[in-house]
């Protein structure tokens, strides 16, 4: 009698997401030793997700994981099926009857919210918007971003807010042989904006940048980063923090955010200033936003779990940009359960529960930011993947062996007149851009628009 996974029985799983967490799912599912087939379903006709879309586009480097996705996409248990949207061209439901696992790596599509008035002011952006224009993603190829006044705004102190504030402060020269988009190269050479802010709810010692990335505004061409010395006056709890082996990492923040405060004006024409201990109460302005409102912040806690009360006292910037930068939360996909509290998926140890807690629902997982909330980095999905692919080897004898798996894919589609993309109809688009990006000195210039893309991928 033949179980799933033997020769005579191939394993059939549907991964809905192609960023980091869906190769590293697929690469486990390979080396597991089973007979798998494995089908990748991406809702654009590029693959590589976070990587390709949200990686900054002067971070080339992180971009290499790119070529161990590639190798993973050469084996034959591997098969891409882009330009499908989950609960529109196919539903949940016709994904749990078609694989005998589904597992969903869709990541963290949107931005928290700051819940405070004048959110929704004209000149008010999400981070998601803005590092998805600049890098070529379709659904932020229309967005505008009115960069015609001198002060910008970024609030939160992680490495996104980081990737912003520096896109803003570098010349067209730094950026111009990246693989940013065009058209957010010709719109940020006509930016008027010379002051960006970067605010923090807590203290220098709790913000959540990489100490690599803070290094690099010291080298920004025509950008000096500053704090006010005064800021980095640290109680004794943070103190202890920073001096525990815990606090290595904030330790090099602080010491590098000295450099900011020691960096000698030399005159270029930009100036970041980091600062702390300010949350947002309110943005105000007329038919757009004018300045932000914020109250001053105390720390009080133990070490390590310090928290930021307010003061009552407020201070004000006065701005035309701004830009939060303060968390992702997943979006929901008919037919699957989510938790809306955490913005996740609510699972076990990957396997997908029908509520927070709840019994796990056969057949269903999760990886990656939409499984465990947007932490980590690119590497972190590595270890999360495999973790869910353990629980789904686990579960063998409990799955349904009776399913069609590809071929009842698209004959589902089919049915429903999605014209879907492979890897080889990727690898066309991926050399048109290249060509393209080629004449310009840039390592690609990305398409911008989906019916590009299938322009070039159908021929």
């Amino acid at each position: 009698m033949s179980s799933l996974g033997d020769e005579s029985s191939p394993l059939r799983v549907a991964i809905i997401g192609s960023g980091p967490s869906g190769f590293y799912a697929t690469e486990a599912l390979i080396k597991s030793g089973l007979n798998v087939e494995i089908d990748l379903i991406e809702r654009l006709p590029a693959p590589y997700g976070l990587v390709r879309n949200g990686v900054a586009p002067d971070h080339p480097k992180l971009k290499q994981a790119i070529e161990v996705y590639k190798k993973v996409a050469q084996n034959p248990e591997f098969n891409f099926v882009g330009n499908v949207t989950v609960g529109v061209d196919i539903t949940a439901e016709d994904l749990q009857q078609t694989y005998h696992a589904v597992m969903y790596t869709c990541g963290a599509e949107t931005d928290r919210q700051l819940g405070i008035p004048g959110e929704d002011l004209a000149g008010s952006h999400t981070a998601t918007e803005f590092v998805g224009w600049y890098n070529g993603h379709p659904d932020y190829r229309d967005r505008t971003f009115d960069l015609s006044h001198e002060t910008a705004v970024v609030i939160g102190q992680g490495n996104v807010a980081a990737d912003v504030a520096r896109i803003l402060a570098k010349s067209v020269d730094e950026l111009k042989h990246t693989d940013i988009a065009q058209h957010a190269l010709d719109a940020l050479a006509e930016s008027r904006v010379r002051t960006i802010y970067v605010v923090g709810r807590r203290g220098p010692a709790q913000a959540k940048f990489a100490s690599k990335e803070l290094k690099e505004f010291l080298e920004i061409e025509n950008c000096r980063p500053y704090i006010d010395p005064v800021e980095l006056e640290l109680n004794p709890a943070s103190e202890e923090e920073i001096n525990s082996k815990a606090g290595r990492g904030n330790k090099k923040n602080v010491e590098i955010f000295h450099q900011f405060a020691g960096s000698e004006d030399t005159g270029k024409p930009r100036i970041c200033i980091a600062t702390f201990l300010k949350s947002p109460l309110r943005l105000e302005g007329g038919e757009r936003l004018e300045k932000v409102v914020f109250e001053a912040n105390e720390l009080s806690g133990e070490p390590f779990g310090q928290s930021a009360q307010g003061t009552g006292q407020t201070t004000e910037i006065a701005c035309g940009i701004l830009f939060r930068s303060i968390g992702y939360n997943g979006v929901p996909i008919p037919g699957v359960p989510f938790y809306d509290r955490w913005g996740t998926i609510p699972n076990d140890a990957g396997r997908i529960t029908s509520e927070q807690g709840g019994a796990v629902v056969p057949g269903l997982y999760t990886a990656g930011w939409i499984k465990r909330g947007p932490s980590g980095i690119i590497g972190t999905n590595r270890a999360c993947a495999v973790e869910s692919v353990e629980s789904l080897l686990a579960d063998l004898g409990q799955l349904d062996a009776d399913r069609p798996g590809r071929e009842g894919l698209y004959q589902i589609l089919g049915r429903n007149g999605v014209r879907h993309v492979n890897f080889i109809q990727w690898e066309k688009i991926d050399a048109a851009e290249v060509a393209a990006g080629e004449p310009k000195g840039k390592p690609r210039e990305k398409f911008t628009r989906q019916a590009e893309m299938l322009a070039v991928a159908n021929g």
